[in-house]
């Protein structure tokens, strides 16, 4: 069992192409969102495990002698497998949390123990951790949050007991695990992923292990090779938006306009698929008509994507907002709201960014400029992280 401190980060995910069309078997690019989340792990000698999830407020401790004692032979051992409603009904007697306990806070502090449980489960006696987890990531905006989470969480326990090395090396600033290492902690991510959300694709926490751009098509995720990291606007509208009726009215247009909703469907991956060869063509050195292609396959999307009934006005107001700073954006995920990315393009100048950012938040959204393509989970020494980080894992 490691006893050194760990500090691990995962990125979250934006559909960059495919929304809505992977539905109905065709290809959807999602890719790595460079808004990360950030875990501190320390092992100490308290007979607690403490958990501390600041962005939502949750501050909870655990006697480990009690968790020892439980019969925990519901989880199976040593082996990566789907949690049952039966397991997670058990483990909600575990949290010990109040009735009144809201639904993220209550799916957080499950995945939490699931993972810490089934992982330490071989080991002879349940460890004493403070764990604490912070993320730049806004929660239920469609971005991958909940992924994030669980990745670092797999990534750390599975270090912390290793069952995988720690490749950060003295002097390293961050580095990454092996791909073998990776696939573990995807798997085990995976599995948090279900406490949260029963079903979940794979997508969001394959993006968040991996990092770059991949290829989701019928259950089958393939990972783009050398994906550009691409600089975006990321843009919140706080329009509020359910993905499971956006889909429904999708699924009702195609059977009502079968010939019209269904080349929209096809012309939708066409996009995916030309996206896809422009980004491997661009490679470690983008030319300009490139991002010209990039900015015209973002507007004929975001046509299409309203000829489906997924626009908002809100997504409207943003694509005008951006058009009139010479720059093109489109909706990100299930739309009817939420999120829009916007392309900058290499050279656009500062005070120009600025100006757009601006315009963006007199609307009332909320904007981030980052980049797509980022890293996937990393491990980091302490003085390789900003002190905005070191101050919220710190709890400050």
């Amino acid at each position: 069992m490691l006893s050194e401190v760990l500090l691990v980060s995962a990125p979250g995910k934006v559909i960059l192409h495919g929304e809505h069309a992977v539905v109905h078997g065709k290809v959807a690019l999602a890719v790595a969102l460079n808004l990360r989340t950030f875990l501190r792990l320390q092992p100490h000698s308290s007979g607690k495990v403490d958990l501390t999830l600041p962005n939502i407020g949750i501050k909870r401790a655990w006697d480990v002698a009690r968790l020892q004692l439980l019969d925990t032979s519901f989880l199976e051992q040593g082996d990566v497998t789907a949690p049952t409603p039966e397991q997670v009904e058990k483990l909600k007697e575990v949290a010990g949390l109040p009735d009144d306990c809201a639904v993220t806070e209550r799916l957080a502090v499950l995945a939490f123990l699931y993972l810490y449980l089934s992982i330490f489960r071989k080991q002879r006696t349940l460890p004493s951790l403070d764990v604490v987890v912070w993320s730049e990531l806004p929660p239920g905006a469609g971005l991958g949050s909940s992924a994030a989470y669980s990745v670092c969480l797999a990534a750390a326990l599975l270090t912390t007991c290793e069952e995988i090395p720690n490749p950060l090396k003295d002097g390293e600033h961050v580095n990454r695990w092996t791909k073998e290492d990776l696939e573990l902690i995807n798997k085990w991510a995976f599995q948090g992923e279900r406490v949260i959300h029963g079903n979940p694709s794979g997508v969001d926490n394959a993006v968040s292990t991996w990092g770059g751009a991949l290829r989701y098509q019928q259950g089958k995720i393939s990972s783009l090779k050398r994906p550009p990291a691409l600089q975006i606007l990321l843009t919140n509208t706080k329009v509020p938006r359910s993905t499971k009726a956006l889909v429904a009215g999708v699924r009702n247009r195609l059977l009502k306009f079968p010939e019209i909703v269904a080349p929209l469907l096809t012309s939708i991956d066409a996009i995916s698929l030309e996206c896809e060869r422009v980004l491997g063509e661009m490679g470690e050195a983008p030319a300009l008509e490139q991002y010209v292609v990039l900015e015209e396959l973002i507007d004929m999307n975001q046509h299409h994507l309203n000829a489906l009934g997924v626009g908002h006005i809100s997504l409207d107001q943003l694509c005008q907002v951006t058009r009139a700073h010479g720059l093109h954006s489109k909706l990100t995920g299930a739309g009817g709201g939420g999120c829009g990315i916007t392309l900058l393009k290499p050279g656009l100048e500062q005070p120009e960014v600025e100006a757009t950012k601006q315009a963006l938040t007199s609307c009332g959204f909320d904007c981030w400029e980052t980049s797509i393509g980022a890293p996937g989970v990393s491990i980091h020494s302490a003085t390789s992280l900003d002190s905005r980080v070191r101050q919220a894992l710190d709890g400050l």
